[in-house]
């Protein structure tokens, strides 16, 4: 194993010690294994899956384990395991790995991809990019389509960007003024305040010369814009559920589903090979010149203030788009 020039072997992790409660401990600095790698953190950004674990539900258990919840960093390699042949210290990289709030972390080297192109100044959450890409990939959008992307968070912007430069005619809905602006920056041609259900069916509906939209992507992840979208999907169009729908059940509207004949998509990955393939799809179009989510990461912290991200994650102030921790250059 190729080790870091660190002159001690503990590092500082958050650790979730109870729902909305956070402290930073030193921790032994992990070491590892065959065919991983460590990497020193740049950041890590803030996701919403992190909120139900950060609010407490019944199936957690706390406190957490050094580092958990932290799944979106990217950073510098600083050791090599074993068995590491395509990896070297001092490759710049994102990963896909759970314990990321820490200015150390390990990921076996499948879970890894290359940032050497990308300008060593610019933040690069790799695994919701490669979210993005892939549910953008899943959706089959096609030029000269309308579209509806139902929240404008990071997900929806990235979303929305791809969709226009597709030449989809997109329309945004969002219940923040803020977000809807974002929309428009990202080329949305319409926008719709998220406010009243029957009214924002009715305004698609006008939009759409009566036919609604060929595709819809649901990416809020609750009850009514799950609802919502699916009356925006026009008959024999595609429903896309990219919300992140883990507080509970859902229901549907299985009459409205059926007599449409519609083509739901569930564009949650569950396999390491096809998130990494997202990222790597995200890299390229970050290097082309396809892609610049720099403008959306609107909120930084340092590990300290995890609490204050999480916090704001939830609560979206204005001018809220994305957070990041990020760590100082060692």
């Amino acid at each position: 194993m190729q080790n870091s020039s660190a002159s001690d072997n503990m590092m500082n992790a958050a650790v979730v010690v109870e729902p909305g409660r956070v402290i930073i401990e030193q921790v032994p600095i992990p070491q590892p294994g065959p065919n991983e790698v460590r990497v020193r953190m740049e950041g890590c950004g803030v996701c919403a899956s992190n909120l139900p674990p950060w609010e407490g539900r019944e199936w957690f258990n706390y406190p957490m384990e050094p580092g958990a919840l932290g799944h979106e960093g990217w950073g510098i390699i600083d050791a090599v395991g074993s068995g590491v042949s395509n990896f070297n210290v001092g490759d710049r990289v994102a990963m896909l790995s759970s314990h990321a709030y820490a200015e150390y972390d390990v990921a076996s080297v499948d879970s890894v991809v290359e940032l050497d192109w990308i300008d060593s100044l610019m933040p690069f959450p790799g695994e919701p990019l490669g979210c993005a890409m892939n549910i953008f990939r899943r959706s089959g959008i096609q030029p000269g389509q309308r579209v509806a992307i139902v929240g404008i968070g990071f997900l929806g912007a990235m979303l929305t960007n791809m969709a226009s430069r597709m030449q989809a005619e997109v329309i945004a809905i969002s219940r923040r003024d803020f977000s809807l602006q974002v929309a428009r920056w990202m080329g949305a041609a319409e926008t719709i305040p998220m406010l009243d259900h029957w009214q924002i069916i009715e305004q698609v509906k006008n939009l759409t010369d009566g036919e609604f939209c060929d595709c819809v992507i649901e990416a809020v992840g609750q009850q009514w814009p799950l609802d919502l979208s699916a009356e925006l999907t026009k008959v024999r169009g595609t429903l896309v559920v990219a919300g992140y729908h883990q507080d509970g059940a859902r229901q549907v509207n299985m009459q409205l589903w059926n007599w449409r004949g519609l083509d739901v998509i569930n564009a949650h990955e569950r396999e390491n090979s096809v998130y990494i393939n997202g990222m790597r799809a995200a890299v390229d179009a970050v290097i082309d010149g396809i892609l610049d989510p720099t403008p959306l990461y609107t909120h930084r912290y340092p590990l300290e203030s995890l609490a204050d991200a999480l916090n704001d994650t939830r609560d979206r102030p204005d001018g809220f788009i994305k957070a990041l921790i990020t760590f100082q250059p060692s």
